[in-house]
């Protein structure tokens, strides 16, 4: 039903989706023309009976991955996208939702690909030690969750303060971080109460961390 409805016209998925920032989303296709991912709104094509009052459906179509091929349905297969569909109840007037331009289906798009970092940081906070709890005891657990809870904080503000100019380690999973920037190969010394640690300038990363360490002891302290 969603792929008839997305067939209809004139939901031709013709208004072109936007970033978060605002920019127009595209990519560059094979011959080097730029190619925008687009949206549409099924509400008044789809059919809704049954479902909760005043939902609405947002549609948005973007090239295929590698990863997506095997996944795409035979519609997709035939058009060459993918096809990605949001149902909201957020209603598509500014005076009953309060949310500033929730009539356009590009906004409502952005939105709630926006959320997407949320489920992003819910991984990473399971990759640092929610994911398994390590005992029956209730109070151990507690612990154990404020531990992760920290960890996970630690390391969206590093990323955010400390790596925002470095796209492969900024938007990489916790264990990538910990094996090209916490687990480094590095020799600490001590000469006149002084310590002093070298890193090996053949490490990739080398720079990377002293641009971070920097950033980390530039903070100003909390007033």
């Amino acid at each position: 039903m969603d792929e008839e409805a997305i067939a209809l016209p004139p939901q031709s998925m013709g208004a072109a989706a936007l970033r978060q920032d605002g920019e127009v989303h595209e990519i560059t296709g094979p011959d080097g023309e730029r190619i925008s991912y687009q949206v549409a709104e099924l509400t008044g094509v789809r059919d809704l009976t049954g479902w909760p009052e005043g939902m609405r459906l947002i549609a948005r179509r973007v090239k295929p991955s590698r990863r997506d091929a095997k996944k795409l349905t035979a519609f997709e297969k035939r058009t060459g996208w993918r096809y990605q569909i949001v149902a909201t109840n957020i209603p598509a007037h500014q005076g009953l939702s309060g949310v500033t331009g929730c009539g356009q289906a590009w906004f409502v798009d952005a939105l709630y690909r926006d959320h997407a970092e949320v489920e992003d940081r819910v991984k990473a906070i399971k990759r640092v030690g929610l994911g398994l709890l390590p005992s029956k005891s209730w109070q151990l657990n507690a612990a154990w969750t404020l531990a992760a809870t920290i960890a996970a904080d630690l390391d969206a503000w590093t990323r955010l303060l400390l790596l925002h100019d470095e796209p492969e380690l900024a938007a990489a999973q916790p264990e990538t971080i910990r094996m090209k920037l916490y687990h480094l190969p590095a020799r600490l010394t001590t000469h006149a109460r002084r310590r002093t640690l070298h890193l090996d300038h053949a490490w990739p990363w080398a720079q990377a961390f002293t641009t971070a360490w920097q950033r980390a002891t530039e903070l100003p302290a909390r007033t």
